[in-house]
């Protein structure tokens, strides 16, 4: 007879999400998470087969986190305005010292390897698509757009923000915001 599990999956990703966040997928052991999750290996491999599951279990947990500030931007009728605000609500977001600094994604796709397991990659790809996506569609709400245009403007915001994720880990609120007003100068 199986053993009933004495934890609730949820909150042990959610720490194992706030772990990878603060020290990164490389850097994170597997006896580091035992600690943070407060199970053992045992119960680890059993639930999330590796320590990939637990990452890939985490990004899906980030993914819900980034989603309270990703609604208005996917019901925003302004366009570049509503993205210039999530660009800021992104700041706010990164520098809650309850989740950690900058953004996991971002964190993640800057350190890993080469080697890396590529199915982590493909989740890292997937994630920043779908954000470029919100992004192309915010613009799409602006009058005399061409497609092409669009989607050249979504890869620079796209790569702007993958910037700007970084970049909230080490700089100044004003020095950030600066860099948002300079993002959307002329956009």
């Amino acid at each position: 007879m199986a053993r009933k599990k004495e934890y609730n999956e949820d909150e042990v990703i959610e720490k194992a999400m706030r772990l990878f966040w603060r020290n990164g997928y490389e850097t994170t052991s597997m006896q580091m998470l035992e600690k943070e999750m407060g199970i053992n290996k045992f119960s680890i491999y059993s639930s999330f087969g590796s320590k990939n599951g637990v990452f890939l279990e985490s990004i899906k947990c980030y993914k819900k986190k980034l989603n309270d500030i990703l609604i208005p931007l996917k019901n925003t009728t302004n366009g570049v305005e509503g993205l210039k605000q999530y660009f800021y609500d992104f700041i706010a977001f990164s520098k809650d010292e309850h989740f950690g600094k900058g953004c996991l994604i971002t964190n993640a796709a800057n350190e890993l390897q080469e080697d890396a397991d590529p199915e982590i990659k493909a989740e890292l790809r997937k994630f920043t698509a779908e954000i470029r996506n919100q992004f192309a569609l915010a613009l799409q709400k602006e009058k005399n757009q061409d497609p092409n245009t669009i989607e050249k403007k979504a890869d620079y915001f796209i790569i702007s923000m993958f910037g700007l994720a970084s970049a909230s880990r080490v700089f100044q609120k004003s020095q950030l915001d600066n860099y948002i007003e300079n993002i959307f100068t002329n956009s």
